[in-house]
């Protein structure tokens, strides 16, 4: 085939010339290339002895001339020759010298068309001859002794020639690569990828780089991954010939980036747990907290369970030791899409749920020993759905204060990254974490219970009732994570159908002061059954709060106790405000003392709210100091607000601006109480957070006169049948038929009781609302004092005939003598009537 060969040949390279001799010795021929290797034209060498031309007169004399065999032993006298012939340019070089070369000239006989001797001449430059010898040489050495691998491939993507580094990178000889294509040494994939780039390189020109290759290498088990980067070939005349490319095996490099990137996202990964895990002190949240963390940055799904009985307050459940014990499920995350729920077995479990794991089991193991376990995909414990999904699942017991809390499975799904060494110590230090963070919110939330059980117990329940007032109150504590604190409230009924009306604040917040608190309103009910006066019992209760502040007496104060709290810590706590007021639905009338606390507010129909002018007080626990008490009459439908500072004073305005609002918010009483107390706790500002907020709010209604009975009788015998008439024909007029003999039982007994120990007139009184209560006045001082009878004893059962038959009865104080009472529920066809005769035979 003839093919025109551009220029940039290898003889361009080499420096090929040729002339020829004629039969003479002389030149007869002398082609360009000569012309451009000897710096001689054609027509300065044609005709003239080629020793004149190679070797010209120099200074007068003839340079030397080793080529005397030239015409006398080679190409003229029929033979062959080859040697060396020095040689001056013709011409001069840029700085005007003259310049020497070096030929090797092979001269082959030849014949002219007449039969005469001539001969052909090539001259080739051995200066570029050399050069090329030691660029290829240097060529060889870089090629063969490179630790990188080597290879070129033809135009028709085919290797031509790989060097020892590509074979042993590939993992066979060097001669069976030649002629090979990249599928004869990829897998198809990878194949296809270099093929494509080779193409492209071929066909554009433009270098290719770092393109990633995987495949296998033959004797080793593991895929090597090689790093190649492509660029095209041109000859001198810069046509394309084949692609060259340089491999190298990055496996190790690649496996040290991958274990690198891993310790990166691993250190990631723990600083974000630290950021997000326990930002609160709910349970719940702190295990979804984890989950987010873990899942999908460290695997596909995800559950916590914990032990029950922990969560519910046990220190140590009933299987605690084994792993056998109940848990619950608390959380559950999954990155796959319709992903099963795990479970403990066949059945998935869901969040909430309580179970058990099996005793054989590797959640168990991993319970008991406090080990993470690591269970095959398909020995996992999950459901038959998603044991076909998870491929390994790392079981990380929960250990908390060298207490096992309960479990966390973290799994990933085929497909995924199997858990390597590292993961698995990730996954102990993310439990790790998390347990203690559960650990607190656990604590937390017994502690949080304990200390609502003690502040609800303290405080009355939600709607408490009273005779002749409706009652609605709000209690917001300060702070909202322990919803403990030192204000309190109380609705007490008193004899009489009268209602004692509380409100205190205790110094000082939290458990402490809702201890105080307690302790105080326990003295606040004892004294108020008492039936004292509101000043005698802040007196009294004063007395009280102040000894509390200091235990063990002068003598413990003067000295410190170890491990005890000092006196004026606790006399801190100790100091209260309070006010006590009593109303009487009969009389309309309301007697207010103070300790020290803001005055009630008090709201009658058509009329602005406005502060009660109590006489303000000490506060409690100070000491030495009288109270004074204030009687107001009120009419029907007047509200009386009783509150703490907290609703009316914070850092955000003063106290003026606080009980300003309060009554602008109370200007439309006639509301449902409980919305006039939404109301107000919405006009104002509750959500401070700087101290407690209690609020009472009392709507008073007295009882109608057609509610009351009142007589006057004299101090004489016939009195105690009357006080029974009067009272039969109240009980018929108010329909209480089946109340009139127990009542006038028992009414017989207290006017009895009157007329032989009491002085002055005797006042029966009866009182219908709730219930029925009877009340026997007289101007003795002598309290009535219940006594067991012995059986040969003709009297003395009178009392305990009252105790028997009434739902209560006692006596109180009056400014003029004193008040026996007794209180009978109304009946209401489920519960009978006491039975009297049933009650008289009993004493006996």
């Amino acid at each position: 085939m003839w093919q025109n060969s551009p220029p940039g040949s290898l003889y361009d390279h080499i420096r090929v010339a040729s002339f020829s001799l004629g039969p003479d010795g002389r030149i007869d021929q002398w082609s360009e290339r000569a012309a451009e290797l000897f710096g001689i034209t054609a027509r300065q060498a044609v005709g003239r002895d080629p020793l004149e031309i190679l070797a010209p007169v120099r200074d007068g004399r003839r340079g030397r001339a080793p080529a005397a065999p030239f015409l006398t032993e080679g190409g003229l006298d029929g033979r062959a020759w080859t040697g060396l012939v020095p040689y001056q340019r013709g011409d001069r070089g840029e700085r005007g010298d003259q310049q020497e070369g070096l030929a090797e000239i092979y001269v082959m006989p030849s014949e002219n068309g007449r039969g005469d001797r001539a001969a052909l001449c090539v001259a080739v430059d051995v200066r570029a001859l050399r050069g090329i010898e030691t660029d290829i040489a240097a060529s060889e050495a870089v090629f063969g002794q490179s630790p990188l691998g080597f290879f070129f491939f033809g135009t028709d993507l085919t290797l031509l020639r790989v060097n020892e580094s590509f074979a042993q990178t590939f993992g066979r000889p060097a001669a069976w690569h030649r002629g090979r294509t990249p599928h004869d040494f990829l897998p198809r994939t990878e194949a296809d990828r270099l093929t494509a780039a080779l193409r492209q390189v071929l066909d554009t020109g433009k270098p290719v780089a770092d393109i990633q290759l995987v495949g296998p290498v033959p004797g080793h088990n593991e895929r090597r991954r090689w790093s190649v980067s492509l660029y095209r070939l041109h000859s001198g005349s810069g046509r394309p010939i084949g692609v060259a490319a340089i491999a190298t095996d990055v496996t190790g490099r690649r496996r040290a980036e991958r274990e690198a990137a891993g310790v990166r996202r691993n250190l990631a990964l723990l600083n974000e747990a630290g950021a997000r895990i326990g930002n609160s002190l709910d349970l719940e949240k702190t295990a979804r907290e984890l989950l987010d963390v873990a899942v999908p940055q460290f695997c596909d799904l995800a559950s916590v369970d914990l032990y029950q009985g922990l969560l519910v307050g046990d220190e140590a459940p009933p299987g605690l030791a084994d792993g056998s014990a109940e848990l619950r499920r608390v959380a559950y995350s999954s990155a796959v899409s319709g992903a099963p729920v795990a479970g403990s077995g066949a059945k998935p479990v869901q969040v909430g749920e309580v179970h058990r794991y099996p005793f054989h089991s590797p959640c168990a193991q991993a319970l008991r020993t406090a080990h993470v376990q690591v269970v095959p995909g398909r020995e996992s414990e999950d459901g038959d759905g998603l044991g076909a999904v998870v491929q390994s699942t790392l079981a990380v017991p929960m250990v908390a204060r060298d207490a096992v809390l309960g479990i966390i499975q973290f799994s990933r799904t085929k497909g995924s990254e199997p858990f390597g060494e590292r993961d698995t110590a990730l996954a102990v230090e993310l439990a790790a974490r998390a347990a203690v963070c559960i650990d607190n919110a656990r604590l937390y939330r017994r502690e949080h219970e304990r200390a609502l059980i003690l502040q609800r117990s303290l405080l009355p329940p939600g709607d408490p009732e009273a005779a002749g007032v409706e009652i609605a109150c709000r209690y917001l504590p300060g702070n909202a994570a322990t919803e403990v604190g030192g204000d309190w409230f109380d609705v007490i009924e008193l004899p009489g159908h009268r209602t004692a009306l509380v409100v205190g604040d205790v110094m000082g917040r939290g458990l402490r002061a809702a201890v105080a608190m307690g302790e105080l309103r326990t003295a606040v009910r004892t004294l108020a059954m008492l039936d004292l006066e509101p000043a005698e019992v802040l007196s009294a209760l004063d007395e009280i709060a102040h000894g509390l502040g200091r235990p063990g007496g002068k003598q413990s104060a003067s000295r410190g106790v170890r491990g005890s709290v000092r006196p004026a810590d606790l006399s801190e706590v100790y100091l209260a405000t309070c006010v006590y007021a009593v109303y009487d639905p009969v009389t309309r009338r309301c007697t207010v003392a103070n300790a020290g606390h803001l005055p009630p507010v008090l709201v009658e129909a058509g009329e602005p709210a406005m502060l009660l002018e109590v006489p303000p007080g000490m506060p409690l626990g100070v000491g030495g100091e009288p109270f004074e008490e204030t009687e107001i009459e009120l009419p029907d439908g007047a509200l009386l607000a009783l509150y703490t500072d907290g609703l009316v004073e914070s850092r955000d305005h003063p106290l003026d601006e606080g009980l300003h609002a309060f009554r602008e918010a109370l200007a439309d009483p006639e509301r449902p109480l409980e919305d006039v107390c939404d109301h107000v706790l919405s006009a104002l500002d509750t959500h401070h957070g700087e101290d407690d907020i209690a609020l009472l709010m009392a709507r008073l209604r007295g009882l109608s006169p057609g509610c009351v009975g009142d007589w006057t009788l004299p101090p004489e015998p016939r009195s105690v049948a009357r006080a029974r008439e009067l009272a039969r024909e109240q009980l018929e007029g108010w329909e209480l038929g089946d109340l009139v003999d127990t009542t006038e039982l028992l009414v017989s007994e207290l006017v009895t009781n009157a007329l032989r120990y009491g002085e002055g007139e005797i006042r029966l009184r009866l009182l219908l609302d709730r219930t029925l209560v009877c009340e026997v006045w007289d101007s003795g001082h002598v309290q009535p004092r219940r006594r067991r009878a012995r059986d040969t004893d003709e009297g003395g059962r009178g009392l305990q005939l009252v105790g028997l038959l009434s739902a209560a009865w006692g006596s109180r104080r009056i400014p003029h003598g004193k008040t026996v009472w007794f209180e009978l529920g109304l009946p209401d066809g489920d519960s009978p009537a006491p039975d009297a005769v049933e009650a008289l035979l009993s004493l006996y």
